[in-house]
């Protein structure tokens, strides 16, 4: 597997949906850095030579793109500001129900988990 950015991508798929393994590059940011940097992106990631991948990490960090840990933290940090402002999306988050408005009457599954059973009036 090719290292980019201290990432294992895989080598088998075109550079252009390899570079999406990268957490906070999508598809959208990977055609931009194949773009700036000048690779082909129908080239398999496993066929790239030194100079290309070296271009490829020079047109990431140029672009001031942030990944993988940076982007986890502060995507971390956010929550933990929205939660310590007492916001009604931090108290969402808290409590683990839907953040943007979504009904959670019937559905939220996800968000809620397994169902609770209350048990019955009488």
């Amino acid at each position: 597997m090719a290292r980019l950015l201290g990432i294992e991508i895989p080598n088998e798929k075109r550079i252009e949906a390899s570079l999406c393994y990268i957490y906070g590059i999508g598809p959208n940011i990977a055609k931009k850095v194949l773009e700036q940097s000048g690779v082909s992106p129908d080239l398999r990631a496993g066929t790239l030579s030194d100079d290309q991948l070296t271009k490829l990490v020079q047109a990431i960090t140029s672009n001031n793109i942030i990944i993988e840990g940076d982007l986890r933290r502060e995507k971390q940090i956010t929550l933990k500001r929205l939660s310590s402002i007492g916001c009604l999306r931090g108290i969402r988050h808290r409590k683990g129900l839907p953040v943007r408005g979504q009904r959670t009457r019937t559905n939220a599954r996800t968000r809620k988990g397994k169902r609770k059973t209350v048990g019955g009036k009488k």
